[in-house]
C-alpha cells in the first residue's frame, strides 16, 4: 500500500489496472485453496463457528450497515483461511488480503452488494460444511472474482 521512492520518500501505491488484476487473482486462487483445505480438515466445532459467523453476515446484510458487514466480513474470512489448518497458507492468504483490502472495501458501496455477497458465502458454506473440496474452492474462487468485478463498477462510478 506505501510505495518507497528515491529522493522522494514514502508515497500512496496507486497499482495499475493490470496490477491490481493480478492481485485479484492471486487472491481469488488462495482464498480458493484455504476453502477447499477447510472443507476436507475443520472440524465441527469449528463448522459451528463458521455457520454463525455466516448467520451473523445475514442479519448485517438485512440491516445494510456495509462498515459492521465489512469488518464481519473479514473475520468470516479469516476463520476459513484459519480452517485450512495450514498456518503457512493462511499467512500468505492474509497477507494478500490486506494488500488489496482498499479496494475490496468499496464494493460493499454498491447497491444490493451486501446480500448478494452474503449469498456467494453462502455457497461457500454449504460446501465447507459438506466436505467439497471441488464445490468450497470453486464458490470462494467465484465469490473473490464477483468482489473484483464489483470494485471494478464502483471505480468506474465514483
Amino acid at each position: 500500500l506505501i510505495e518507497a521512492r528515491a529522493h522522494r520518500g514514502a508515497v500512496v501505491a496507486q497499482p495499475s489496472i493490470e496490477r491490481l488484476g493480478g492481485m485479484f487473482e492471486a487472491m481469488a486462487e488462495l482464498e480458493a485453496l484455504c476453502a477447499g483445505l477447510a472443507a476436507e480438515r475443520m472440524t465441527p466445532v469449528e463448522r459451528h463457528r463458521l455457520e454463525a459467523i455466516h448467520e451473523e453476515l445475514r442479519v448485517l446484510s438485512h440491516a445494510g450497515n456495509p462498515d459492521r458487514f465489512n469488518a464481519v466480513n473479514e473475520r468470516f474470512h479469516a476463520f476459513i483461511y484459519a480452517g485450512s489448518q495450514n498456518g503457512h497458507i493462511a499467512e500468505i492468504t492474509l497477507a494478500t488480503r490486506k494488500r488489496v483490502q482498499p479496494f475490496r472495501r468499496a464494493q460493499f458501496r454498491n447497491l444490493g452488494r451486501l446480500a448478494q455477497s452474503h449469498a456467494e458465502h453462502d455457497r461457500v458454506v454449504v460446501a465447507i460444511l459438506r466436505g467439497d473440496r471441488t464445490g468450497a474452492a470453486g464458490a470462494m474462487r467465484a465469490h473473490i472474482e464477483r468482489v473484483h468485478g464489483e470494485y471494478e463498477i464502483y471505480a468506474v462510478s465514483v
